[in-house]
């Protein structure tokens, strides 16, 4: 529907520039092609989003069907880290934020479908930055806070060999995630992110992959700093993975 109000008043708007050329008036026409443009451009983006949707939802129907393999999940996290980092410094040149790992050398190697894994690491470590980021914009917006003026943006990845369990944590230490939001974020589409910057599905997704792909728990821990002084250091979000060995 959107698409196609958009191409019926792309053709009115033809029509009537067609009318003001006739009749001379150039400063018409030259304000019709750039309210077209305007419109082509909003075709576009919503063109992308829809398709971009559409590939979200077609990547839920194919969680599950990959092989499993023995793998290394310290090495497949410090790849997806690395490579989180440099895509999103790649996008935003201004993008910065410090990361570390914590990893339990004594990790074994677990059956994972690598893809689908790797997918869900990308996603929680694309999240936490983009938390850290959302706190550093307000940080800077607020920096005669002391609190908040010296605000180091960090995201860590640690993994952990328990009883018969392996634990991999994504912690950020951003604004943290809204009590009103926190039970809603594995829902299919729900997303706080502006129009375009996100569909929504990727948690959801995480959670199926993790759930019904591989047996496991995807958790969420958060403190919200809610702009409050004495909170600023606890604040941020921790999801924990949780996969049977």
């Amino acid at each position: 529907n959107f698409v196609n109000n958009f191409s019926e008043v792309r053709v009115d708007l033809i029509e009537e520039m067609d009318e003001e050329m006739n009749l001379g008036n150039t400063g018409e026409v030259k304000a019709i092609v750039d309210n077209l443009k305007q419109n082509l451009e909003k075709i576009t983006f919503h063109g992308k989003r829809a398709s971009f949707i559409v590939k979200g939802m077609l990547e839920h129907s194919r969680t599950n069907k990959g092989e499993k393999k023995l793998t290394d999940i310290n090495l497949l996290a410090d790849e997806f880290l690395r490579l989180s980092y440099h895509g999103l410094r790649d996008k935003d040149k201004s993008f910065n934020a410090d990361f570390k790992t914590d990893f339990d050398e004594g990790l074994p190697k677990i059956n994972i479908i690598p893809q689908d894994f790797g997918r869900v690491l990308l996603n929680l470590i694309n999240n936490a930055f983009y938390a850290c980021a959302e706190r550093s914009r307000s940080a800077a917006s607020k920096a005669s806070v002391n609190a908040e003026g010296s605000y180091k943006p960090m995201v860590i990845i640690s993994t952990k060999k328990l009883k018969d369990k392996v634990e991999i944590k994504i912690s950020d230490n951003g604004k943290g995630i809204p009590e009103d939001v926190k039970g809603k974020i594995f829902q299919p589409f729900f997303t706080t992110k502006p129009t375009g910057e996100g569909t929504g599905l990727g948690l959801s997704l995480s959670y199926d992959i993790i759930t019904k792909g591989h047996g496991g728990e995807l958790k969420v821990e958060t403190v919200e700093a809610k702009g409050l002084p004495d909170k600023q250091g606890q604040a941020g979000t921790t999801f924990s993975v949780l996969l049977p060995i």
